[in-house]
């Protein structure tokens, strides 16, 4: 790396570092001696540093490390006769940060140890941080080790760097040597040890540390009010996050909004809606915590109302709520709700960097219209993984399992590599258009060719694919040789293909796997009791008939759905709680008279 910087270095332009040559400042020196008022050598070097400094902070700025390196400069420099201050490393840190380079940042720690510098505790500091954004947090600790007396921010910088790597009982050992030594906390240090417990997952120690900061003294800003309220509701107590929140004085939108947060990750929502119909003052981030909410639990009929009502009111929504907004939609099967949202999306110029356009196919593929995700992915300007993932299942799932595999054979030529999802939605193509040689090259080049470990999903395409092409020996040779346990979904499947070719044998094998994963689950009797019926196995399809009536099984009811206005309204099986159960009923015996 040295010998490329040296190599570039003199294929500069001489004038590049004209201001930094010797000779200008001995010019400089005579000009001194010659007239007292004129500025000093002293102070031409001074500016000549300051130069420098600004030269190398540009580039960090800029981001362009890789035409100038950084060390260039520094390296030039020291040619011409220059010393670093502080600033200079740490400017020139940050700027070796920004490019990843880990044995120019150690170059520059020696220069640091050598120039004398490695005791301030801003340089200190800003070697501190380049080891930790790189990933060495051993060299991070050997650079805190070796100050003698570490201020409160180089503990603080610390003790943030291993909850930064996901080391909280390391941050947390570092917090009570420094309680140890005398040093006491600010409310900056007492945020990041409090986030530490969070990471831990141990309400005790969420606990002890909450009681350190009430007897320490130390201020409780709303910072540190959020980030307690949301380290006990990740070591799973919301009771403790809601006592904390009606406790504390500080109160911002953003401690309601924590609040808020928490309760929602604990499926709360009555909790949730209370504390957002209280806020006294909401933001964007309030509204879209509610709409992810009702939709992650899937209630996505008040998810939509809250966009509503967000789209009223005087904020504006901006991605993540369309991107919650329209997950509601595609799982509920909104189209006309999901394309009026589209429709807002296009009027308010929201999507111009194509950032929404794998949720707008995702949502028209689930409502249904295939043609149109269609659209939006060839007039995309964004093909990443998301768009092609999105458009590739989408067509898996209508069952156009040809189309889908052209769409991944140009998605690999366009260089995009996929993921997990994509393969689900390969195989899932290839089990709907019935490509059992295509599925069998694709299972097995998921770990040759792309570097993914096939899951469960991947299986339990694979088995259906398999299954519905007849091949069930194959399929329950695969299931048996799975590398984790079978789950219903798969024993379920396979089942069914059993049913369809009356395989026996297999099919009272898969029912006994079900009857195991869940024995209150009929489906798995039926399903044999139907297999033993098509092969004229009476007594044994009554038995399992009879076994089901005796324990009192029922299958879930089914269910079906229409949108209506923008609202979809469900309807089960022998239900009659809809709010127009009697309108509905008689129109349909209006229907069956004008029928008849």
């Amino acid at each position: 790396m040295r010998a490329c910087i040296q190599q570039r270095f003199h294929q500069l332009p001489h004038t590049r570092f004209s201001f930094l040559h010797p000779p200008r400042i001995h010019a400089y020196t005579v000009a001194n001696v010659e007239n007292p008022s004129a500025p000093s050598r002293e102070d031409y070097a001074y500016a000549n540093v300051f130069l420098w400094n600004t030269m190398i902070r540009k580039q960090a700025e800029n981001g362009d490390i890789t035409r100038d390196p950084p060390l260039l400069y520094y390296i030039q420099g020291l040619r011409t006769g220059l010393r670093p201050n502080g600033q200079t490393f740490m400017y020139l840190l940050k700027a070796l940060v920004c490019g990843k380079n880990v044995n120019e940042g150690e170059e520059v720690h020696a220069s640091v140890v050598r120039t004398g510098f490695a005791s301030s505790e801003f340089v200190s500091g800003a070697l501190l941080g380049f080891y930790v954004a790189n990933g060495f947090i051993g060299q991070a600790r050997q650079v805190f080790d070796e100050m003698p007396q570490p201020g409160l921010v180089l503990w603080t910088l610390m003790i943030r760097a291993y909850v930064c790597l996901t080391l909280p009982g390391e941050a947390l050992e570092l917090f009570r040597t420094m309680r140890r030594v005398g040093v006491m906390p600010d409310m900056v240090a007492v945020a990041t040890v409090v986030s530490a417990s969070g990471l831990l997952g141990d309400l005790g120690v969420a606990k002890t540390i909450h009681c350190f900061i009430e007897k320490s003294g130390v201020e409780v800003d709303a910072f540190v009010s959020s980030t307690l309220i949301n380290t006990y509701g990740e070591c799973g107590s919301l009771t403790d996050a809601y006592r904390f929140f009606q406790e504390t004085a500080m109160k911002n939108t953003v401690v309601w909004n924590t609040m808020i947060h928490q309760s929602l990750e604990h499926n709360n929502l009555d909790l949730g809606k209370q504390l957002f119909d209280s806020m006294p003052e909401r933001d964007v981030a309030s509204w879209n915590s509610m709409i992810r909410g009702f939709a992650n639990v899937g209630q996505y009929e008040e998810a939509l109302a809250l966009f509503h009502d967000m789209e009223i009111s005087v904020f504006r929504p901006n991605t993540l709520t369309l991107l919650s907004t329209l997950s509601a939609c595609a799982s509920h099967g909104a189209l006309e709700a999901g394309a009026w949202i589209h429709s807002y999306v296009n009027n308010n110029d929201l999507n111009r960097d194509g950032s929404l356009d794998s949720s707008l196919i995702d949502m028209y593929s689930k409502c249904g219209d295939i043609a149109k995700a269609i659209q939006i992915f060839e007039e995309s300007p964004r093909r990443d993984l998301f768009t092609w993932t999105s458009i590739i299942c989408g067509l898996a799932m209508h069952g156009h399992g040809k189309k889908a595999l052209c769409y991944f054979s140009e998605m690999n030529e366009s260089q995009v590599s996929p993921d997990e999802v994509t393969m689900v939605g390969v195989l899932s193509a290839c089990a709907h258009a019935g490509l059992i040689e295509q599925g069998r090259r694709y299972f097995q080049s998921m770990e040759k060719v792309f570097g993914l470990v096939p899951k469960i999903e991947h299986y339990g395409c694979m088995v259906d694919l398999l299954g519905r092409m007849g091949c069930l020996k194959e399929a329950y040779d695969l299931i048996m040789g799975m590398p984790m346990e079978a789950n219903e979904i798969i024993w379920g499947s396979f089942l069914s293909a059993c049913r369809v070719y009356n395989n026996v044998e297999l099919g009272e094998v898969a029912a006994r796997r079900l009857l195991e994963l869940d024995p209150r689950d009929p489906w798995g009797r039926v399903m044999l009791s139907n297999i033993y019926a098509e092969e004229a196995k009476y007594d044994r399809s009554m038995g399992l008939r009879k076994e089901i009536k005796e324990k009192g099984l029922k299958k879930s009811p089914g269910c079906s759905s229409i949108e209506v206005n923008g609202s979809v309204h469900g309807f089960l099986v022998e239900d009659n709680s809809h709010p127009c159960y009697n309108e509905i009923n008689s129109m349909l015996e209006k229907i069956e008279k004008l029928m008849n």
